[in-house]
């Protein structure tokens, strides 16, 4: 992994839900203890904060440049993501936010059409703490995880959606849902939405897995 991908003064691993996004930061949290400490935060927003989401997605972005391009192609899969970025707009709702950004994100899985994905982030680090490509940089190490993992919640368990929102609820439903992912692939389940079905369909088989890991 790249050194911009792992700078140990910047912490990905929270969203501003609370979804543990990336390595173990739970201090991070509160983005004050980072300000504090003389760290940085780079946080994903997601639709489960849709004031803030909503914030983001009505900045300019139709008058603000691209600032970087990258591309990737393996494993059946290729992927083209361009990144804006802008400062942080007045009355942002979120704690000591520099920079907002929004990534724009097409894949294409082998014999199949284009899909495009529009994320949006904040930052607490400023134009000259960070380049565009840094930032591109940082995001591409979060998405990797992502895919590992947290595309699995998303997608087969549908936790953007979920309306677990209060207390400790959102992340005792997340740690549910990596133990689930962990059981299936330590029992050899090739993919999680077939191994979820099959186990859905007769009571007696979740324990059967668990107790043969």
């Amino acid at each position: 992994m790249r050194q911009d991908e792992r700078d140990p003064h910047v912490h990905r691993a929270p969203g501003p839900d609370g979804h543990q996004r990336g390595r173990d930061a739970r201090p991070a949290r509160q983005p004050g203890y980072l300000a504090r400490r003389g760290a940085h935060y780079l946080f994903t927003v997601k639709r489960n904060q849709p004031g803030l989401h909503a914030q983001l997605a009505a900045l300019p972005w139709r008058q603000i440049p691209v600032a970087s391009k990258t591309r990737e192609q393996g494993h059946g899969r290729a992927e083209r993501r361009t990144l804006k970025v802008t400062a942080a707009a007045a009355g942002l709702a979120f704690p000591h936010a520099a920079q907002a950004l929004q990534i724009v994100r097409r894949r294409r899985l082998r014999g199949k059409k284009w899909s495009a994905e529009t994320c949006y982030a904040i930052t607490s680090l400023t134009a000259t703490q960070a380049s565009p490509a840094r930032l591109a940089a940082i995001i591409r190490g979060h998405w990797a995880i992502e895919d590992r993992l947290h595309w699995v919640r998303d997608m087969d368990f549908d936790e953007d959606r979920s309306q677990v929102r209060t207390a400790s609820g959102p992340r005792i439903m997340a740690s549910l849902r990596n133990l689930a992912i962990t059981i299936l692939r330590l029992a050899g389940a090739a993919g999680t939405a077939a191994a979820l079905r099959y186990h859905a369909r007769r009571p007696s088989r979740p324990l059967r897995t668990i107790m043969n890991c």
